[in-house]
């Protein structure tokens, strides 16, 4: 009787989960247009400006590296500012903070000069910001759609619980475009902590501003996700607003732009390489180069297919016919069985392997740390230099009065043969690699791969510490610059604590969701 009672407590709970599941239903089948970019032309100056780029380039594009979250922020306000004609923006993360007031701001201000505003945004990790995104799409210029999104019907993440196999799947594109003549590609989401605002802690991010060819092919694969099924009007949520909000958001933007120097808004308009950009004075490095992107039908299908891993498997293909030397700079780096024999496999044909990841203590998930350390030591063995970034890094922004705490590595780039440069989304992991959607661009440039070849260089012996074997064969540790030698034979400035999570993490059978 006690079983009979089980087994009916188990049916009707299952009856009741499948009940609730289904109305927690996302309206994917409500009403959109489709649309597309508006191409460039000669209508607005950022156009002008990229068609004359094209009349003496042909079909090369220029690229400014962002390594500094404050320039990657000023680059961006500063787009808003000059665009005339469009405006497509297209991130994995937003958070309701000052760099989010501030994009939000940028787009609702270009708005209101007329420009066509898309703004797509994946739904995962975007808290509670229903109504400010109805607000802002409440404006006739701007449109507002959100990737995949998770049921409104109960709480957000019930769909994690009730339909885990699509709801795990999230697009982690990130591209940014103004008239089609400008655009931003890289590894930042829209946060404080990517743009040098938040004191406490610091993402170490890179971005790069393109102008040319690359700029459209950016802005196909921007209208590629912004038209696929998967890309809901937020309006299909029903949120009820106060259109008048606007209005009030314009007064605080009045207030942000006309505060005191010591603003996030000042600082990021008075970075020293956006004003070497306004007065072309900022060095580009030209080159071929073209985006790659995972499709939106990565997400309806099965996880793990190789032919929907696009960018990967062009990295990989790059990185196999690799003659002299790799480097991959990655935050979160879990090769799996199959990307450690294949890593093995460069290095046995003579190929030095470069790579530049978080250490314990620098790495925002502990549970991806778990799925790296497996493979350190095989990885060091086969030859790799493996070198982990110290949470205490110097990163550059000293001269904004800055100093965090925590330093995270957040860039996603490699360069190969210092002939190929490669930046964008995807992080060597099983979740950038199978679950999710990744974009990158692939630069022919050898004067941009040498030179952050030869950074890359320069700074391992300030900013990381060397995994290496010890006579015995085990894990070390090594910092040793300017005089300063340091040597751990644990995970270095970790507490017992972590160490002990990461291990818990190691038993779990999770490998595959990092």
């Amino acid at each position: 009787m006690q079983l009979f009672a089980r087994r009916s407590s188990l049916i009707s709970f299952l009856f009741i989960l499948a009940v609730v599941s289904g109305c927690a239903s996302v309206p994917f089948d409500y009403p959109k247009q489709e649309s597309q970019v508006t191409r460039i032309s000669d209508a607005t100056k950022l156009g002008r400006n990229g068609l004359e780029w094209a009349e003496e380039h042909g079909s090369q594009s220029g690229f400014i590296p962002l390594t500094g979250g404050n320039d990657a922020l000023g680059v961006r306000l500063k787009m808003m500012e000059g665009a005339e004609e469009s405006i497509d923006a297209q991130y994995f993360l937003l958070k309701p903070d000052q760099a989010g007031m501030l994009f939000v701001g940028g787009l609702l201000e270009a708005a209101d000069r007329g420009v066509r505003v898309r703004f797509l945004l994946d739904d995962i990790f975007t808290p509670g910001v229903d109504s400010q995104l109805t607000i802002l799409n409440s404006h006739p210029n701007i449109e507002v759609r959100l990737f995949n999104p998770m049921t409104r019907q109960s709480f957000k993440y019930w769909s994690l619980l009730v339909d885990f196999g699509r709801a795990n799947r999230r697009m982690h594109n990130k591209v940014f475009v103004a008239d089609d003549a400008l655009a931003v590609l890289g590894g930042r989401n829209i946060a404080e902590e990517y743009f040098e605002i938040e004191p406490d802690v610091e993402f170490a991010d890179f971005d790069v501003l393109a102008v040319g060819p690359v700029v459209s092919d950016a802005a196909d694969t921007f209208d590629e996700f912004w038209n696929s099924a998967a890309a809901v009007p937020v309006e299909a949520f029903e949120v009820d607003i106060d259109p008048a909000q606007l209005d009030v958001w314009r007064e605080k933007m009045k207030d942000i732009v006309s505060g005191e120097q010591e603003s996030v808004y000042f600082r990021a308009l008075s970075s020293r390489l956006l004003a070497d950009i306004i007065e072309e004075r900022a060095p580009l490095f030209i080159g071929e180069a073209h985006v790659v992107t995972d499709a939106p039908e990565k997400l309806l299908n099965k996880k793990g297919l190789e032919e929907y891993q696009v960018v990967v498997n062009e990295l990989a293909q790059r990185m196999a016919a690799a003659k002299s030397e790799v480097y991959l700079i990655t935050p979160y780096f879990i090769p799996g069985k199959k990307g450690t024999e294949f890593l093995k496999s460069i290095m046995a044909k003579g190929v030095r392997l470069v790579i530049v990841t978080n250490s314990l203590s620098s790495n925002n998930h502990l549970a991806v740390h778990s799925g790296y350390a497996r493979y350190r030591k095989p990885l060091v063995e086969a030859g790799a230099e493996i070198y982990e970034i110290r949470a205490d890094a110097v990163t550059g922004n000293e001269e904004l009065g800055l100093e965090p705490e925590i330093v995270t590595l957040h860039t996603k780039v490699a360069m190969i043969d210092r002939e190929t440069f490669f930046v964008g989304s995807l992080n060597l992991d099983p979740r950038s690699i199978e679950i999710n959607t990744e974009m990158g661009a692939f630069i022919e440039s050898a004067e941009m791969s040498s030179e952050f070849s030869e950074i890359v260089d320069n700074e391992l012996a300030e900013d990381t510490y060397k995994v290496v074997l010890d006579e015995k064969g085990k894990l070390r540790w090594i910092y040793d610059y300017e005089g300063q030698h340091e040597e751990y034979t644990k995970e270095p400035n970790t507490s017992a604590w972590q160490r002990f999570k990461v291990g818990f993490y190691r038993i779990l059978p999770i490998e595959g969701q990092l």
